[in-house]
C-alpha cells in the first residue's frame, strides 16, 4: 500500500520515515518529494509498505503525531491521475487567450477601453 505523508519538517529524511513506520511493519520504498529547481523537500513524501494490515496499523498509528515540531498528516495515498499536455492555467480561447495549452487571461478586443478616447481624441493611429 502507497502511504501519503503531509505536514513533513524540510529537515525530514528517509531514514526519519523508515524509523517511524518499520514500527508497524515491513518498509519498502520511501520517496521524499523535492523541488525540481532548488532541491529543498516540499513537505510531504511517500512510504511503500507491503502489508495493506502493518500500513493501516501505521497510519492510524502515525496520524497527527509530532515529526521535528509538525504534525503529520498520514493517510492512504490517491492514484495520481493524469495532467495531460497542458500545462498553462485559465482561459484557453475564450477570452483571448489564444495560446497554446492555456495562456489565457485578458479582454480581448480593444482591452476595455475606447481607442478614440484613449488617443486623446487624436483619431487612430494608422
Amino acid at each position: 500500500m502507497n502511504i501519503y505523508v503531509g505536514n513533513l519538517p524540510f529537515s525530514a529524511t528517509e531514514d526519519d520515515l523508515r524509523q517511524a513506520f518499520g514500527k508497524y511493519g515491513t518498509v519498502g520504498e520511501v520517496n521524499l518529494i523535492r523541488d525540481q529547481f532548488s532541491g529543498r523537500l516540499r513537505g510531504f513524501g511517500f512510504v511503500e509498505m507491503a502489508d495493506g494490515t502493518q500500513a493501516n496499523a501505521a497510519i492510524a498509528a502515525l496520524n497527527g503525531t509530532d515529526l521535528g515540531g509538525r504534525s503529520l498528516t498520514v493517510n492512504e495515498a490517491r492514484p495520481r491521475t493524469e495532467r495531460g499536455d497542458s500545462r498553462g492555467g485559465g482561459g484557453g480561447r475564450s477570452f483571448g487567450g489564444g495560446r497554446p495549452g492555456g495562456g489565457g487571461g485578458g479582454r480581448g478586443g480593444n482591452r476595455g477601453g475606447d481607442r478614440d478616447r484613449d488617443r486623446g481624441g487624436r483619431g487612430p493611429r494608422w
